[in-house]
């Protein structure tokens, strides 16, 4: 062969079977980075990338938009789509309408089994390649995935990594951020027999290099209300357990204390309040709490945030 020449192989076409030819072919892809001693190994990457993110897009289901895991199923024209989304569509086809049944594309779930695809989240810092079949299983639970908007006020659709999140926070929804480890924060309404399921405030620290989230939240516990003051970790649950904070309320010769481990804004505001994982004040206490004839609520919940020993 002459130098500069190439080679380009062609992979007839095929409608989805038994057909092992198409998995051969690109189960023998390889990538060869050493462009010194091959300079054309770069443009090789290039398109073998490029024919990756084409298989990545043919196994998109045309109905949830995830990638397809075997059972692959496909109707008598070939189209194809995930077996889970078989009933969302009522057993026919949603690009020609035709019946489904249950005719599998085993050419498409060869292809699958054979693919080492790099996580979705590699732009946001993953690093990770799995085999296909595993890829949406890591995903779940990358954790460079992004979190939701931490702000319990209201369904905030807003998703981001951490810097992202606080800027949101800040300018969006208007939430204070305090540098420091301690807190000092004094809650009052007008009318405390009036009980909103509603976040109260919720309050920003940078502390340590991190981000955590002060919540205090009015509620019905059943039918009495109750005052909650929580602490949520901006990053993964693993990195949340390296942390401590106390939380303290008190008045008229008299005190509450907690003292725990932040949770991860991995898990919504809800669930952390629902499991109870605060400071919890009955509105009978809050009230003697506040003094004052028990006409107003004065709440002064105090705190601080530490590192645990060893991190």
């Amino acid at each position: 062969m002459a130098p500069g020449s190439s080679i380009v192989t062609v992979v007839p076409e095929s409608d989805c079977g038994d057909d092992d030819g198409l998995s051969e072919a690109l189960g023998g892809i390889r990538l060869d980075v050493d462009s010194a001693s091959k300079p054309w190994s770069t443009s090789l990457a290039n398109v073998a990338l490029s024919s990756l993110s084409g298989l990545n897009d043919l196994l998109e289901c045309p109905v949830c938009t995830n990638s397809m895991r075997p059972p692959i199923l496909q109707c008598p024209n070939g189209h194809t789509i995930c077996s889970s989304c078989k009933h969302r569509v009522e057993n026919h086809c949603p690009t020609c309408r035709q019946e489904l049944g249950n005719i599998r594309c085993l050419a498409l779930e060869k292809v699958a089994e054979q693919l080492q695809l790099p996580c979705k989240y590699q732009s946001m810092g993953c690093t990770e390649i799995h085999p296909y079949k595993n890829k949406l299983k890591h995903e779940e639970l990358c954790r460079f995935r992004p979190y939701n908007c931490p702000y319990a006020g209201s369904e905030c659709l807003i998703t981001g990594d951490v810097p992202f999140l606080v800027s949101h926070l800040i300018n969006d929804h208007k939430v204070d951020l305090h540098e420091g480890c301690t807190f000092n924060h004094r809650y009052v309404k007008p009318n405390p027999y009036e009980v909103e399921n509603a976040t109260w405030m919720l309050t920003v620290f940078k502390c340590f290099g991190q981000h955590f989230c002060l919540h205090f939240e009015a509620f019905l516990l059943g039918m009495a209300p109750v005052y909650m003051a929580f602490l949520r970790f901006m990053g993964e649950e693993s990195e949340a357990q390296g942390f401590g904070y106390s939380l303290e309320v008190g008045g008229g010769g008299r005190k509450l204390t907690w003292q725990g481990t932040p949770r991860s804004i991995r898990d919504s505001h809800r669930k952390v309040r629902d499991s109870f994982d605060g400071l919890i004040i009955h509105r009978n206490m809050a009230l003697f709490f506040s003094g004052g004839g028990r006409q107003e609520l004065k709440l002064r919940v105090t705190g601080r945030i530490w590192k645990e020993q060893g991190q």
